[in-house]
């Protein structure tokens, strides 16, 4: 039986996530997840790849707003904004509008880590469109590198540490969905699965970065996983651990949920799936 073992929002894009019992599904991936973003002078979106002490600030989610600790300073983001100006921010390949929060907070993140920039939030009515060329429609994503979801399995990060001298967490990968069960890579082949009422498409591998190699404790980088996982999970000079997914549905999903596969991709298990049209 596969299910659900831990579940993770990241309110603030590659500030710290929060391990949750229970979240809700909406149209761009949990509520709150990545809705906010850090951006540099040229609206162009800031992650722990060029400053890696992003991976040290701590975000929790109050009832009115986001609280953001880091070196026993903190800094209270409320949900609505005085600040009702906006601008065209870039992601990747995307542009989409967000809104700015307001000076405070673009003051206090700046002097925190050293670095000119300014505190986003994603408004309702921006619609950031997922990667046309594995998912094409219209779904959309929030300031998540591609997708609204991240799978990985229990199993999975259990083989790549049994191939380590150092065992690492599974907050090296930033998944949205854990589960347990099944074997090692069982997500890879994942073409529909249902988690209560809600369907769920596995779109696309997901290719890592130098985002792995940091440590989400101490800020510091070292040559692990991706040093391991070229070994034997890369392709066309990209290395893949977990699984994006797209989705139908809104509601809510706990751990402990069952997660029912309809459709596997019968591929051989480590290629790239093709499009998925939904």
């Amino acid at each position: 039986m596969l299910q659900i073992s831990e579940l993770y929002i990241y309110p603030i894009k590659s500030l710290t996530g929060i391990p949750v019992r229970e979240a809700r599904v909406t149209a761009t991936g949990f509520e709150h997840d990545r809705r906010w973003m850090l951006i540099d002078e040229n609206n162009l979106f800031i992650s722990q790849r060029e400053v890696p002490e992003m991976a040290l600030m701590q975000v929790a989610i109050e009832n009115d707003g986001l609280t953001v600790t880091y070196k026993e300073q903190r800094l209270f983001i409320p949900f609505e904004s005085e600040d009702k100006s906006r601008g065209d921010v870039t992601i990747w390949d995307d542009t989409c509008i967000a809104n700015y929060v307001g000076y405070e907070a673009d003051k206090w993140f700046s002097t925190m880590l050293r670095v000119n920039c300014r505190l986003v939030c994603m408004p309702d009515d921006s619609r950031r469109l997922v990667d046309q060329k594995y998912a094409p429609g219209d779904l959309v994503t929030s300031f998540a590198d591609g997708y609204p979801f991240l799978i990985i399995g229990q199993a999975s990060l259990d083989d790549l540490n049994s191939r380590l001298q150092t065992p690492l967490p599974m907050n090296r990968f930033r998944p949205n969905m854990v589960f347990t069960g099944g074997q090692p890579y069982e997500e890879d082949s994942m073409a529909n699965f249902t988690i209560r009422d809600i369907n769920f498409y596995g779109v696309k591998l997901c290719g890592r970065c130098v985002m792995t190699t940091i440590d989400q404790n101490s800020a510091e980088k070292g040559k692990e996983p991706l040093k391991t996982l070229a070994s034997y999970r890369q392709k066309n000079k990209n290395v893949y651990f977990g699984q994006n997914l797209v989705h139908k549905g809104d509601g809510i999903i706990s751990v402990g949920d069952v997660m029912t596969v309809l459709k596997l991709n019968y591929e051989e298990r480590f290629t790239i799936p093709t499009e998925v049209r939904i």
